[in-house]
């Protein structure tokens, strides 16, 4: 588990009303690293924002801390289908 999907899930989380609707998977795609986060419906406006302005901010938290690891970090968000 990488540092850059630690920071995702924990902001993520801290953002959501259901954080336990909250997953983070990562994956290895020609060299770079994939983070999806997957949230509820009701919170994906909170997460991406106002123009997405929140997500913008995740998504240089996520490329600060790949760096400082020396790795490549893409950051999707994504809807979590309802169960």
């Amino acid at each position: 588990m990488s540092h850059a999907r630690d920071v995702v899930e924990v902001v993520a989380r801290a953002l959501s009303d259901e954080p336990e609707a909250v997953k983070v998977v990562e994956t290895m795609h020609r060299g770079t690293t994939l983070l999806e986060l997957f949230v509820s419906p009701a919170d994906l406006g909170r997460v991406i924002g106002r123009q997405g302005r929140t997500a913008a901010a995740l998504r240089t938290l996520v490329a600060a801390t790949a760096e400082r690891d020396g790795v490549k970090v893409t950051l999707e968000i994504r809807e979590t289908l309802p169960a």
